[in-house]
């Protein structure tokens, strides 16, 4: 299996080798959206030197609605793993934003991915799939991640999914 995974991986970055993020996203037909303004007291990024941290953001769509439900109960791993792309869409649309062209962002360094889940379920990187294959497929090598991915009780608003990023820019 790890050999497998290695040689995706190894494919992914001969292919995408000094890819356009933007083209990218208009060839996956994936559009953004302006962000909505936080729910509560805190910005959505912060940026430090090279840095910018994303806040915590959830399976939100063009429309402001987000994507509900436990794993394990009211969505399957396969939903999860939709939810979990929405929330990168979500994000890419955060990064755009922030920095008026994808094609500064340097490296999507470290995920945290929350899935709200049933307790005795212990697929939560599976749904995060969702998530880190896309900035994968938009960023080439420069979207692979350290990554961590956990199960958590309860998520604001009973959201499937909630990701933080931190990704360095030029």
């Amino acid at each position: 299996m790890r050999t497998l995974i290695y040689l995706a991986c190894l494919l992914v970055f001969f292919v995408s080798q000094a890819q356009d993020p933007e083209a990218k996203l208009k060839e996956l037909k994936i559009e953004l959206f302006t962000p909505a303004a936080p729910m509560a007291n805190y910005v959505r990024a912060v940026r430090t030197g090279n840095l910018l941290f994303l806040a915590g953001h959830g399976p939100t769509r063009a429309d402001g609605t987000n994507i509900q439900g436990k794993i394990g109960k009211d969505l399957t791993v396969e939903q999860g793993y939709m939810a979990a792309r929405q929330v990168g869409i979500a994000m890419l649309s955060t990064l755009k934003a922030e920095l008026g062209d994808l094609k500064r962002v340097k490296r999507i360094v470290k995920v945290l991915g929350m899935v709200n889940c049933t307790e005795g379920f212990t697929d939560q990187p599976k749904v995060m799939n969702g998530f880190s294959d896309l900035m994968v497929s938009v960023f080439g090598p420069a979207g692979m991640h350290a990554r961590s991915a956990v199960g958590m009780h309860a998520l604001p608003s009973n959201i499937a999914v909630e990701v933080e990023m931190i990704v360095e820019i030029e």
